[in-house]
């Protein structure tokens, strides 16, 4: 396997395989987003990992977005490919599957939304 050149990497979106997201079609959801990452030819700007569990499987698969903070919930393949061609290739986040955003700069418009998006 070839060493991925980091210089040029934009996000890191985590992607999770335990097994609880596993039942509910997570490796299904990352064939997804990945082929929807080669088609947008984004390669280079987008680096996955798939990890285990997150910690949040009732909201399962989730899939997460760094350095935007941004944790996606009950992903579909469906949904995998709008984080790709909105979030990733457009900077706009997804709301109506937003599970929580690490909010740095909390007055930054990007991160606006009408819901309280903080988990509990």
């Amino acid at each position: 396997m070839a060493t991925k050149d980091l210089s040029k990497v934009r996000y890191h979106v985590f992607l999770c395989e335990g097994d609880s997201c596993t039942k509910r079609g997570a490796c299904d959801v990352t064939s997804t987003l990945r082929a929807e990452i080669a088609r947008l030819g984004l390669d280079e700007v987008v680096h996955t990992t798939r990890t285990r569990c997150n910690g949040r499987c009732q909201d399962g698969p989730i899939v997460i977005v760094y350095p935007d903070g941004i944790w996606y919930r009950d992903v579909s393949t469906e949904s995998a490919a709008e984080i790709v061609t909105n979030h990733l290739a457009e900077e706009l986040i997804l709301h109506n599957t937003l599970l929580y955003q690490f909010r740095a700069e909390r007055n930054d418009p990007k991160y606006s939304s009408d819901n309280d998006t903080d988990a509990k």
